[in-house]
């Protein structure tokens, strides 16, 4: 399986702590201003991540979630 980062960017106050957890410096606090007026954290550097799921856990806001995504690249038959 195939697993997918999201950054609820409206949720995100900006606090920074999941930038300061993360072991691969995947994230960043955008240049942009969300809906309620903070600069949200967002994924810089994608590809760098591996799913650990500490910057979920640390964020207060319960703005960063990561899914289970389908692989379709490969499909497994069973015979």
């Amino acid at each position: 399986m195939a697993y997918k980062h999201y950054i609820d960017s409206d949720r995100c106050k900006g606090c920074g702590l999941c930038i300061a957890v993360c072991p691969r410096k995947v994230l960043e606090i955008s240049g942009e201003v969300n809906s309620k007026g903070y600069f949200p954290a967002y994924q810089a550097r994608p590809e760098d991540c591996v799913f650990c799921s500490t910057c979920c856990i640390m964020c207060p806001d319960v703005a960063i979630s990561i899914t289970e995504t389908e692989d379709s690249g490969k499909t497994a038959e069973m015979k």
